[in-house]
């Protein structure tokens, strides 16, 4: 399947989109707030960012006790948006950069304390996944987490192309789309959707990646879907999503 655009170019037109500093994506809801939750106590703990956007997650890493983020991402349009947000908030231990996470390679030279990557591997085939895995490995301390999020796998198969989350998957199916890029979609309460993009994988691939990235530990996985206190908030916006599984959430520690 041909790309119409690069990833950056998406993202470089629609920067503004993202930039918020309250909840207010879909995913802001179902799967960010559950990324802070994975890592639990960050009190004092310097950490990656991969494909950090406009620094949304970071400035909520910060609030909850990080001592500094570092950030990466190939949208100069959102890194700007991020350094911006961060100056005006004063937020001087946050560090963002312009970099394709992929080959991306003037780290600081200290190892991080944890890493994450948010909705970062859906927009990279299997073999660049996997690379950047193991760059993150190398970047973390003994005991250090990883967390990251990803497009479901089946939900481009499940649901049909309707507000406010989807995926075009064509023709393909579940087996033989495999690192196929399928477009898709997703919503602010607002009512305006926003571009994203999924290189399709299965759960297979993300084992094997971070087993050959050198992570020798089962990651601790978890289906992110929408839940009651999504409906009682807003169930007109959150209703056409109830059942379906949206994103899983991988955790996993750098234990050697």
């Amino acid at each position: 399947m041909n790309l119409p655009i690069s990833t950056e170019s998406i993202y470089n037109k629609q920067a503004n989109s993202w930039s918020r500093s309250e909840k207010i994506l879909l995913s802001d809801f179902t799967a960010r707030p559950k990324v802070i939750e994975a890592l639990g106590d960050i009190s004092g703990a310097r950490i990656l960012d991969m494909g950090c956007g406009e620094g949304y997650v970071s400035r909520m890493l910060l609030a909850q006790g990080a001592s500094s983020i570092f950030g990466v991402d190939a949208s100069s349009e959102m890194i700007a948006q991020a350094k911006e947000t961060a100056l005006a908030g004063n937020l001087k231990t946050a560090e963002y950069t312009v970099g394709n996470a992929v080959i991306y390679s003037n780290f600081p030279t200290e190892k991080f304390d944890h890493a994450i990557a948010v909705f970062l591997f859906n927009y990279l085939t299997i073999e660049e996944m996997t690379a950047v895995m193991s760059r993150v490995k190398n970047l973390l301390k003994k005991d250090g987490a990883f967390v990251f999020t990803v497009p479901h796998p089946c939900l481009p198969f499940m649901r049909e192309e309707t507000p406010p989350f989807y995926f075009q998957h064509g023709d393909m199916t579940y087996l033989d789309g495999i690192d196929q890029t399928f477009e898709g979609k997703i919503w602010r309460r607002d009512g305006k959707p926003v571009s994203v993009r999924c290189v399709h994988k299965n759960f297979s691939h993300y084992f094997e990646a971070l087993a050959l990235a050198g992570f020798n530990s089962l990651p601790t996985v978890k289906e992110l879907s929408v839940t009651q206190e999504h409906l009682d908030l807003d169930p007109d916006f959150f209703t056409p999503l109830a059942g379906y599984p949206l994103h899983v959430l991988f955790k996993v520690q750098v234990n050697d």
